[in-house]
């Protein structure tokens, strides 16, 4: 009996004791910790390790002997299991697990494994899709945005919810209308790509007070960015082709003239720590295993402060897709490598490199080689001693700050396409206002892609509830709008209020990554939603378009009854707010098409896979882009109007530049319509040429209205006449510009006269042309001429 009382109390005392242990707050013991560095004294103790033995903690040392000592320390099985992006880590050595993968678009995405939110940080800012805040043509806007989405990162990190490295930004140049990643992407101008892809690397990596260190291979980063995808990439899934197995065949007049420059001054002028090469062949070779681009170009010619890393599973596309040169997974990873492609997102390197190398196809140098780059960037982070951005939290994340300029950026992309003097309309006339359409209470669909979770979404419904009563009809079921079940409740909310707000366009169902659309229409019945609505209104009817890619709209533009229309784009987490305050001028709308908007016949005109970017007069497919198609549209790009006039003064700098030859400068032919026209020196090579040439203006912008407002002064340069085969003109400097009512303000520009004035001849030559260069500021009302003179 004593035995079993004995027992029975054993069981209540581990009962009791696990009751209170299951109730008790955990421990601090209990808690896993947070390292948000890897050399910490205390991890590695708790690891059993001395730190003092490892020389990769070192901080006396460079980063280039501390990441020696560290692959130095690793087996060849651990050190291949660091070249995916799920990389291992090697525990005896202290080195933990890390995955590489983040991405951060428009703000942080939880697209790719390394971020995640949950109840800690539930959402981040997201921002206008890239197109649209690129038509803001805003710099310095570009700049803020890159900043507070690196400091959510960075704060995020410091939480435990996301990695350092970035897979962003998109700076392919958008060359055909049907594209599905189009919203990605700054739109179809190099030179804009490339000026936004610059900018927002360093407003992601910079950090400030070291933007003049010598060894900018050593230069701290905040984040590490990523310019993507690399190169000729603009196919997601075609009427059976894919970009999986497209093969683009591209001129090196066009690689050199659009394909190549945005990547050429994402990594030199923004110093970006990594580039992606894409999945697809460029003249029949995968841009992965292509040395010339890969090692050559990024790496040589450009000088790549960072690592080359892949698409996800390029190198599995290339053996079971592509099948290319018939390889086993031992060929295409030895190949790869031996290109300069240092990182596999994938588990192609992880599983097939140590084979490779038993098989001597590659060198274990070569492997220590690619493991030195990336182990260099994550130093740079911080990622090994810590950095200055530790104090960065969630209270930095969906701030108050944050969130307006979310929805100024909105505000200044927005693009008003016409105006018969409707807008903005005045809230204090207006009591009932019909919001209408499958984009009336969008909220997901504002954000588009690699968008992540937002702190918030403001509706376009409840933007406008902001300033009238508001009827809510939807017209159409979604954006498919596959029947004409809802449009006559449309007509009658429309027949019942002061104004009429239509909110339609595209989504992610039409345009998005792995699907290409086929025409350039508004789907379903939304055409004829947009004109029986317009017919039934009481009174003015506004048109908002919300997509990325160009809609043939000329039936609502020549439509009287439709006397305002807006292109939204994707406009973000707080895109209702910002339509809502454009309609009713709250904010003047300044932002400028950054995509040529064509009618629909252009499809059928010429193939998406047809690649060259200038008219192929042999099957009649016409040009590309503004700098080469010479047809009707239905808005230009560039295209964007204000509720105020602008006018301009322009003042140049210079307007002749002789240039003397010495012995060892000749003179380039260029082809000319008329040889009687043609300089005795038509150009010289760029490369032999000292470029210390420039030349500028002054722009004075007048606002000749009565409402303050933004201008975006473009300024284009034009090549002599009778060139053939060149643009018709091509951007070379831009800038936002705000002006008050009744005001004038000035903006300079200085242009080196072979970025500005260089064309790349049908030999793939960058030359410099002599003769009269035409600089247009705006369109072309203001314009003047820049002489170049060769002599020797």
């Amino acid at each position: 009996m004593a035995k079993t009382f004995t027992s029975l109390s054993l069981i209540i005392s581990v009962a009791f004791l696990a009751i209170c242990t299951a109730r008790r707050p955990p421990l601090v013991s209990d808690v896993p910790v947070n390292y948000t560095h890897v050399c910490e004294p205390s991890r590695f103790a708790k690891q059993g390790l001395d730190i003092a033995e490892f020389g990769y903690c070192d901080t006396s040392q460079s980063f280039e002997k501390r990441a020696k000592d560290l692959i130095d320390r690793m087996t060849l099985e651990e050190k291949v299991l660091q070249l995916g992006n799920s990389a291992a880590g090697a525990s005896k050595i202290g080195l933990p697990p890390y995955e590489w993968w983040s991405e951060a678009l428009h703000g942080v995405s939880n697209t790719g494994p390394g971020t995640n939110f949950d109840e800690v940080v539930p959402g981040a800012t997201s921002f206008p899709t890239v197109l649209l805040t690129t038509a803001s043509f805003n710099q310095s806007l570009w700049k803020t945005i890159g900043e507070v989405v690196s400091s959510e990162a960075r704060a995020m990190y410091n939480l435990g919810k996301s990695g350092l490295t970035f897979w962003s930004p998109n700076i392919n140049v958008a060359r055909d209308p049907r594209w599905g990643r189009i919203l990605e992407t700054p739109g179809e101008d190099p030179f804009v790509v490339g000026t936004y892809g610059a900018i927002y690397v360093r407003a992601l990596q910079d950090v400030e007070g070291t933007l003049n260190t010598t060894d900018l291979n050593s230069r701290p980063l905040k984040v590490a960015a990523c310019c993507k995808h690399y190169t000729a990439y603009d196919i997601e899934d075609w009427l059976g082709v894919d970009r999986f197995h497209f093969d683009a065949r591209v001129t090196e007049q066009d690689m050199l003239e659009t394909f190549q420059p945005p990547f050429e001054m994402c990594v030199r002028d923004g110093d970006a720590s990594s580039a992606m090469c894409s999945f697809n062949r460029v003249n029949g070779i995968p841009v992965c295993a292509d040395k010339t681009l890969l090692q050559d170009k990024i790496r040589g010619q450009w000088d790549l402060h960072g690592y080359i890393v892949s698409d996800c599973d390029s190198i599995e596309v290339m053996v079971h897709g592509q099948k290319w040169l018939g390889d086993t997974q031992e060929d295409a990873v030895s190949q790869v490598l031996k290109a300069g492609l240092d990182l596999d997102c994938g588990d192609y390197y992880p599983k097939y490199l140590k084979s490779a190398l038993m098989q001597g196809q590659i060198s274990e140098a070569e492997i220590d080689r690619s493991l030195k780059y990336i182990y260099v960037v994550l130093m740079r982070l911080g990622y090994f001693d810590g950095s200055p951005f530790s104090s960065l939290g969630k209270k930095d994340i969906c701030s108050n700050e944050n969130i307006e300029l979310a929805a100024e950026a909105a505000r200044e992309g927005i693009v008003l396409l016409k105006n018969n003097g409707t807008l903005p309309l005045n809230s204090s006339k207006l009591k009932k206002l019909a919001v209408i359409g499958p984009h009336a209470n969008a909220t997901k669909a504002m954000i588009g892609n690699y968008a992540g979770i937002p702190c918030r979404y403001v509706s376009p419904i409840e933007g406008f509830s902001a300033f009238a009563e508001v009827t809510y009809e939807m017209g159409c079921a979604d954006v498919a709008c596959k029947n004409d079940s809802l449009i006559f409740p449309a007509m009658e909310a429309a027949r019942e209020a002061d104004a009429t707000i239509l909110m339609v366009g595209l989504d992610l169902s039409v345009e998005a990554e792995g699907r290409d659309r086929v025409d350039l229409l508004l789907p379903g019945y939304q055409t004829q939603l947009i004109n029986q609505v317009a017919k039934a209104s009481k009174g003015p009817v506004i048109l908002v378009i919300m997509a990325a890619g160009c809609v043939d709209i000329s039936f609502a533009k020549n439509n009287e009854l439709i006397q305002a229309i807006l292109w939204a784009g994707y406009p973000g987490q707080e895109g209702g707010r910002a339509i809502a305050d454009i309609v009713f001028g709250k904010h003047n709308p300044g932002g400028r098409l950054p995509l040529t908007w064509y009618k629909a016949e252009y499809v059928d005109a010429v193939p998406m896979t047809s690649m060259p970017l200038r008219p192929v007069d042999e099957f009649g497919y016409p040009g590309r882009t503004y700098k080469f198609f010479n047809g009707s549209t239905v808005y230009p790009f560039g295209y964007g109007l204000s509720y105020t006039n602008f006018s301009y003064k322009i003042t140049p700098s210079k307007t002749a530049l002789k240039i003397k030859l010495n012995k060892y400068q000749h003179c380039n032919n260029l082809n000319y319509t008329n040889d009687d026209v043609k300089p005795f020196c038509p150009a010289v090579l760029v490369e032999d040429l000292g470029c210390e040439h420039e030349f500028g203006l002054e722009a004075t912008v007048e606002n000749a209205g009565k409402m303050d407002g933004s201008e975006v002064v473009m300024v284009y340069s034009k090549p002599p006449t009778g060139i053939t085969g060149t643009h018709a003109k091509q951007v070379i400097g831009f800038e936002r510009v705000f002006v008050p009512a009744g005001g004038k303000n000035k903006v300079k520009f200085t242009f080196d006269v072979c970025k500005s004035l260089a064309i790349v001849d049908g030999r793939g030559n960058k030359v410099l042309p002599s003769g009269l260069h035409t600089i247009m500021v705006g369109d072309a009302d203001v314009s003047f001429f820049v002489e170049v003179q060769f002599y020797q």
